[in-house]
């Protein structure tokens, strides 16, 4: 997450109240908005700054962020059994190709082969990224998130 913690255990926030003096509304804050990819690289929220930067925090961001989603994927694949495919979109998904093959570096246990050069070429834009041959397809879907909440959200006062 940009500014989010994300999981964490519930523990840690009496403890970080207690050990640091932090009020609830400072704890909010804290977990909310100086926490993710800011919180841990001390310079931004937003990937791009970070794959930009020539700092070690920015780069520890960066990668703890691919090894969570490559752990959540890893878990979605053993519970579900495997899958026909996985699907990249989003700003980060569709744009850092640096990204998509670091969550996706040692999951040929489950069958995802990455074809390093469609992945390197890939962006923005619709594009299997997977080897021909994988058991997993691996693909770039551009999303339009605004366009999909606005009509959600369309959805919802219309009913």
């Amino acid at each position: 997450m940009a500014t989010r913690c994300g999981d964490l255990d519930p523990g840690l926030v009496a403890f970080l109240q207690r050990a640091e003096g932090l009020s609830a509304a400072d704890m909010e804050r804290l977990l909310n908005e100086d926490s993710g990819l800011r919180g841990v690289s001390g310079i931004s929220g937003d990937m791009r700054t970070l794959l930009a930067a020539d700092d070690p925090r920015a780069r520890m961001a960066v990668q703890l962020y691919c090894y969570r989603a490559r752990k959540y994927l890893g878990a979605y694949l053993a519970v579900l059994g495997g899958a026909d495919a996985i699907l990249f979109g989003g700003g980060v998904g569709e744009n850092a190709a640096v990204v998509r093959a670091a969550i996706l570096d040692g999951l040929d246990w489950a069958g995802i082969q990455l074809d390093v050069a469609a992945n390197t070429t890939t962006s923005g834009r619709e594009g299997r990224i997977s080897k021909a041959d994988s058991r997993i397809e691996a693909w770039v879907i551009p999303v339009d998130e605004s366009r999909i909440l606005a009509q959600e959200a369309l959805n919802v006062m219309s009913s």
